[in-house]
């Protein structure tokens, strides 16, 4: 018997009707399931939100693990001993003019410059290890800085040249030498319309870094700031022309490599010959002029080395920053004054145990100096331009280690 069309209607409403009851409870399902979501992420949150008294903790926690725990700790953390970080702290605060705050030590913002220049870590990343504002982080690694730089009269090493009585195999026929001296690159982030002065030849965008360091490997003079596209020579011109630039007393010299010109004051190799010590392996030098270059490369290779140590200590310098071009120059020379402080004050290099050097630090006696009373009784180099005189002395120099060396 077929059914009635009211029937139909019936049957066709109660399945719309429980079609909408189970689309309604779908939806409340889901509903309930994103509120309870969403309750949960709200109650991590508020967790993960602390109270000034737990900042205060976890701080003291992670400057105790960086500053007192151990050695080992804050030369992995902080490139440096435990002693010579609490000698940074006194002489940024004693001549750096730097001041602790109501919330804020001495320790504490050295500590995060330190961390920063180390790691080469974002403000985001220091605020979130010492439970500070980004703010505040920005804020202290300035004043850090500046502080820093202020030692540069201190932290510098005063050249001496090679005496006599050198004990040092490679340097001991140098005599008179002060250092060696070379540019090295590194990357920074100009602005864009500066990008092509800083372009090297690479394609690299850099900065060209004048470097001079004595025997020990400490920085005698620093300039930094120079476009990676200009020529090494023309670095050194300006620094020699500077008023408070590189200063080589008549009679002294420079060890520089071949891409430098070889003038009073600058001893560069002879070109043309063998000059790096990979090319003497295996092979004895059979002129005087590749016996020069071989000694020549062993004690000039001191900048290198210098260098080799300053980049893996301080990893900002390995890659760009985002600084301003004028605050990264600035961090260049800090990085070189640490450096200094570092071969200083701490008996050994850890750094150096890294590059496998075999020479240990010395320590060196600075005898005080009156630079006003020099200034006044040494004649300083003042232009760089070959001279006969020159010539014949590297020449002389050259046949006098051969003739000593064969007669051995």
């Amino acid at each position: 018997m077929a059914r009635s069309p009211v029937n139909k209607r019936h049957s066709k409403l109660r399945k719309l009707l429980l079609c909408q009851q189970t689309t309604n409870n779908m939806l409340l399902f889901i509903l309930a399931n994103f509120y309870v979501v969403i309750c949960s992420y709200i109650r991590l949150k508020i967790r993960e939100i602390k109270t000034n008294d737990e900042k205060i903790m976890d701080r003291r926690k992670w400057m105790f693990r960086l500053t007192m725990e151990s050695d080992a700790v804050c030369i992995s953390e902080l490139r440096m001993d435990r002693a010579t970080f609490r000698v940074l702290c006194d002489m940024v605060s004693d001549i750096g003019c730097l001041k602790p705050t109501s919330n804020t030590s001495i320790e504490e913002v050295v500590a995060m410059f330190l961390y920063t220049l180390a790691h080469h870590k974002k403000n985001r990343t220091i605020s979130h290890l010492f439970s500070r504002s980004k703010e505040t982080i920005s804020r202290h690694f300035h004043l850090v800085l500046l502080a820093i730089l202020r030692l540069h009269p201190i932290l510098l090493k005063k050249p001496e040249p090679v005496t006599q009585d050198c004990q040092d195999g490679r340097w001991k026929c140098f005599q008179g030498c002060l250092g060696a001296l070379d540019g090295t690159l590194i990357k920074v982030t100009p602005p864009s319309d500066e990008k092509p002065r800083y372009r090297t030849r690479k394609g690299c965008i850099s900065t060209n870094v004048l470097g001079v360091c004595c025997p020990n490997m400490q920085f005698i003079y620093v300039l930094p700031g120079w476009e990676g596209s200009a020529h090494d020579g023309r670095v050194l011109r300006d620094a020699i022309s500077r008023p408070q630039g590189l200063r080589v007393p008549q009679g002294s010299y420079y060890l520089v490599d071949a891409g430098y010109c070889n003038a009073n004051g600058f001893l560069a190799p002879y070109r043309g010959q063998r000059y790096h010590l990979k090319e003497f392996s295996g092979h004895r030098p059979n002129i005087a002029e590749e016996y020069f270059n071989m000694k020549h490369s062993k004690a000039r290779n001191v900048i290198e080395r210098c260098f080799g140590l300053l980049k893996g200590r301080w990893k900002i310098l390995a890659s760009p920053s985002f600084f301003p071009i004028e605050t990264q120059v600035r961090v260049i020379m800090a990085c070189c004054l640490l450096h200094n402080l570092i071969r200083k004050f701490m008996s050994q290099d850890p750094q150096e145990s890294v590059l496998e050097e075999e020479e240990e630090e010395e320590e060196n006696e600075e005898e005080e100096t009156n630079s006003e009373d020099e200034s006044n009784e040494v004649e300083y180099i003042t232009n760089i331009s070959p001279t006969d005189e020159w010539l014949a002395f590297r020449n002389t120099m050259a046949t006098n280690m051969f003739n000593e060396w064969r007669s051995r």
